[in-house]
């Protein structure tokens, strides 16, 4: 048995776990401010493994981003200089962060919205938006319906798909944990030319 399979093996028996739920919050929570693994790494397999809690695990993740996305702007409005634009230097996003910041002044609402639904890294909005004061109850409203719409559509995807997507993951893991990667690098890598 490969390591990769173990790694599923032990992340589907994971998911069903009494603790799934609030590490899966915390994920979510981190993931909007700070870290760089999004929450799906958790809710997919947690979906597959209980597919009856496909709508609780999609609100625990919609939750927890949403909270921490406020910690992420907290970053920006509070502690920028201390804490944000080192971690924008961190993942190479600072280069050209001001362009960036300077399109909330027209379209904040809306890029926090597309953002939070686009694989683009969530902690980056969460900053920018901090950063460049836009109105918290936009933002809390834009991070609300688009992380749950993203959250609920995974869910409602695997709940409704679910035992086809798990025997084609099952079948394919080692490429499709390839790609996975792949994408993930490839995304940090374009990002840090194009922002």
């Amino acid at each position: 048995m490969t390591i990769l399979r173990r790694l599923y093996d032990w992340s589907m028996r994971s998911a069903a776990h009494r603790h799934a739920l609030p590490a899966l919050f915390l994920i979510a929570f981190v993931e909007a401010s700070f870290f760089p693994i999004p929450p799906d790494v958790l809710i997919i397999p947690m979906i597959l493994a209980a597919r009856e809690k496909a709508w609780l695990i999609a609100l625990v993740a919609t939750i927890g981003s949403v909270v921490g996305g406020f910690l992420g702007y907290g970053i920006g409005w509070g502690l920028f200089e201390v804490i944000g634009r080192p971690l924008l230097d961190f993942y190479g996003y600072s280069g050209q962060f001001e362009e960036f910041a300077a399109m909330y002044n027209e379209w904040g609402g809306w890029i926090v919205a597309a953002g939070g639904f686009t694989p683009f890294p969530y902690k980056v909005i969460t900053i920018a938006s901090g950063t460049t004061g836009l109105d918290p109850l936009t933002f809390g409203l834009a991070s609300l319906v688009s992380r749950a719409g993203r959250f609920f559509l995974v869910a409602a995807l695997l709940y409704w798909f679910g035992p086809a997507i798990r025997n084609f993951i099952e079948a394919w893991l080692p490429q499709l944990a390839a790609l996975f990667f792949a994408l993930l690098f490839g995304g940090f890598l374009a990002l840090r030319y194009v922002f």
